[in-house]
């Protein structure tokens, strides 16, 4: 009888060697709990066939063919996958439900002698524990937003932050976007959705609540991507320290940030496009011009004087939006990115001691 887990938390998941996902590499790719392999018993094309002579033909047959199919499978990941395992391997399997496919290759590793389980609810378990955190719960993590305009280096003072030992919740990271219509990689596509939000709530559930956790001000949308409803709320009610820096300052270093775009003009003229509707047709003929020229850091700063910086200020005020701190750089150089961390963890500890306190919070303050 093969034992099934329902407890499906990072300190359970992480009791285990391995975590294996035997859905289809199409299933796998769409969601899956993160650190999960996938170690297919029926490839996507093999369940279709399946599930059509299922459907078509008889139950019978179906299972006779997809019997085949997952032990001659079975069969290469013992040769494979599993030929260097020590005796005392511990897996953890999953499927769709907890059905037929998962329990499949959990005998066939327990009759070996590796002591396996299967998640009880399959993937669906998980799916429904991601929508219960993201969507359907509050959130009881103390949330800090590091907030600013375009190009203050916002998601490199994250980083120093997590260099120094703090909580932080890096989104365009897990997005595989930098939040923008120009933040798109050229080599890197977006997760899907359902695996974003996987990814949020595998981040979030190995975070102390009692600490801050850092993270960067967004709109609701990275790229494509939706931050879920849970974690936008909660942003939206939470302490905001803003970065800010000389418009020039900050276009010198969007080039650095964005060279990867840079050296595909026709990527940024494809994105320019996405602006038509808020610019003048002359102002759009005069970036592409720009581009053309390659005079990529006077558009870097047309575009945060004329777009990025007016958007910003339209949705603080329209969501309302208190800056509890600032913090003004006059460079946006290592050195200064490594003071404006510790001022923030500085000014996160004062947070927590008024709360402790009880005290009010003080009227806003601005840090050189």
């Amino acid at each position: 009888m093969l034992e099934k887990v329902d407890n499906l938390s990072d300190s359970n998941r992480r009791r285990f060697d391995e975590i294996i996902d035997v859905r289809s590499p199409s299933e796998f790719a769409e969601d899956h709990i993160p650190g999960a392999v996938n170690l297919p018993v029926l490839s996507d094309e093999q369940r279709h066939e399946v599930g059509t002579i299922y459907c078509q033909q008889s139950r019978h047959e179906a299972r006779r063919i997809g019997a085949a199919y997952v032990t001659a499978n079975i069969s290469e990941f013992l040769h494979g996958h599993f030929a260097q395992k020590s005796a005392d391997y511990c897996p953890l399997i999953y499927c769709w439900r907890g059905g037929m496919r998962s329990r499949s290759l959990a005998t066939i590793l327990n009759n070996v002698g590796w002591y396996t389980k299967v998640v009880d609810g399959g993937y669906r378990r998980w799916r429904q524990t991601v929508v219960n955190t993201l969507r359907e719960s509050e959130l009881q993590h103390r949330l800090i937003l590091i907030d600013g305009q375009t190009g203050a280096n916002k998601t490199k003072i994250l980083s120093k932050l997590a260099t120094q030992g703090h909580q932080t919740l890096d989104l365009e990271k897990l997005a595989k976007h930098r939040g923008s219509v120009f933040g798109s990689y050229s080599d890197v596509k977006q997760p899907s959705q359902k695996y974003f939000e996987s990814l949020i709530h595998s981040e979030l559930e190995r975070f102390d609540t009692r600490q801050a956790v850092f993270v960067e001000a967004e709109s609701p949308k990275i790229g494509r991507r939706a931050i879920p409803t849970a974690l936008v709320n909660k942003m939206r009610c939470s302490p905001r320290i803003e970065i800010r820096a000389d418009a020039k300052v900050r276009a010198s270093n969007l080039i650095d940030c964005y060279a990867d775009l840079i050296a595909e003009p026709e990527k940024i003229r494809d994105a320019l496009d996405y602006l038509r509707p808020y610019h003048a047709s002359k102002l759009i003929q005069r970036w592409l011009e720009f581009v053309a020229r390659q005079r990529f850091e006077t558009l870097a700063l047309e575009l945060i004087e004329a777009h990025y910086d007016p958007c910003y200020e339209r949705q603080r005020r329209k969501h309302q939006e208190q800056t509890t701190d600032i913090i003004e750089l006059s460079s946006l150089e290592d050195p200064a990115l490594d003071n404006a961390a510790q001022q923030i963890a500085d000014i996160s500890a004062a947070f927590a001691a008024q709360e402790h306190s009880g005290a009010s919070t003080s009227a806003q303050k601005v840090y050189a």
